[in-house]
């Protein structure tokens, strides 16, 4: 996981608090930079009942698909702590919001060339505002 680099992070403003509904994911667009070429990159957001927001990708290394904003969003005791996470719709693959780590792989493998575990980005609300960190605040 690579850390918070705020020389190179920029706040990217996704949307508002109050266009995410709560205990859904939403999916937005982020520039991103895959082999130093300029990208965008699809980012699953989803508000938790306490309204913190957390990204996480929105591809789904399982299934191959974009779809991990659609998924069904709960909490997993890990390590004796209530965590929030999201399973896959596709195959129920369950991850951690928080970290991106693949709690339950449901039997299967990713799709060839694909890490189980998510990709997160660092998320802040400020001034009722998502924003997303992009460039070294990508975790």
């Amino acid at each position: 996981m690579t850390t918070l680099d705020e020389r190179a992070t920029t706040w990217l403003t996704v949307c508002r608090l109050d266009d995410l509904a709560r205990e859904r994911g939403a999916a937005a667009l982020v520039p991103d930079e895959v082999a130093g070429a300029p990208v965008l990159t699809q980012v699953a957001l989803f508000r938790l009942l306490d309204d913190t927001v957390l990204a996480v990708q929105h591809h789904d290394p399982f299934s191959d698909a974009h779809v991990l904003a659609r998924g069904i969003v709960g909490t997993r005791r890990v390590d004796g702590q209530d965590v929030p996470t999201v399973a896959s719709p596709m195959h129920k693959q369950v991850f951690d919001l928080r970290t991106g780590a693949c709690l339950d792989a449901a039997g299967k493998q990713p799709v060839a060339g694909h890490a189980a575990d998510l990709r997160t980005w660092t998320v802040q609300v400020a001034d009722g505002d998502v924003r997303v960190a992009v460039g070294g605040g990508a975790a």
